[in-house]
């Protein structure tokens, strides 16, 4: 957001969406549209949310990243909310099965795992076997969580037996170890590479093809902003938003 003068400050409340001034007066009433969305989805819809706000005067999206277990779990729990966009099936399957989602989900992209490692690679990682090399400290996302079902689906796939020393609950989370060499690698979206630069160093393997990520999005039942929660979503699987999420690294679906 751009400077303001002291003049023209807005304070905006998240709690009602009310917009007051510097003298202590309230404006007119703003709407929050709040959006659920997979951690690995945080660069490309928070660019989104900003021209969805710049495209809908009075309009603000407010964002809750996180894995996607941990998000419909919140929702399941009463958390309001207006969109939810996962980066699994199985997490969008257990909101549908709650009467959550409003209509059908729709698929608008797909992520695949790379191993992270840090730029000078001081494990020496060259493939998925050698994670599971003695003295390699290998972190990844926990089961529940969308990058940790991958992770498991490679390992079955694989043959390969991972031993963690840490599991995590969302795939940020697992970059971050990896980032400030808290870990000798992680398993991680390509897109979260892609994003990272020259913090981490990525390495594709093969194995990663047997544990592709569909990711859905929808609008929720008990939305208060029906329309606007489905003209999100129609950006997000519209050219702009699907423009934006290719020069991230994600594949169509």
């Amino acid at each position: 957001m751009g400077a303001f003068s002291a003049a023209s400050l807005l304070i905006t409340s998240a709690g009602c969406g009310l917009e007051e001034s510097a003298d202590g007066s309230s404006g007119e009433k703003a709407t929050t549209l709040t959006v659920y969305a997979a951690a690995s989805l945080t660069e490309t819809f928070t660019e989104m949310g900003e021209q969805f706000e710049a495209d809908h005067e009075g309009v603000h999206v407010r964002f809750s990243f996180g894995g996607s277990s941990g998000l419909v779990a919140q929702l399941q729990q009463g958390a309001p909310a207006d969109v939810l966009a996962s980066a699994d099936t199985a997490s969008m399957d257990k909101a549908i099965a709650d009467g959550l989602v409003e209509g059908d989900p729709v698929d608008f992209a797909t992520n695949t795992l790379e191993i992270a490692v840090p730029p000078d690679n001081p494990a020496e990682v060259k493939s998925l076997q050698d994670l599971s090399k003695s003295g390699t400290r290998l972190v990844v996302c926990a089961p529940e969580v969308p990058c940790g079902a991958a992770t498991e689906k490679v390992e079955q796939a694989s043959g390969v037996k991972l031993q963690p020393v840490s599991e995590e609950q969302s795939v940020t989370d697992v970059l971050n170890k990896v980032q400030t060499g808290e870990a000798d690698a992680g398993l991680v979206y390509a897109t979260d590479v892609l994003s990272a630069g020259a913090k981490i160093t990525g390495i594709t393997f093969p194995e990663s093809s047997s544990a592709v990520n569909t990711y859905p999005i929808g609008s929720l039942a008990d939305s208060k902003n029906q329309g606007l929660a489905q003209e999100f979503v129609d950006v997000v699987t519209g050219g702009q938003g699907q423009r934006i999420l290719a020069d991230a690294g994600f594949a169509k679906p």
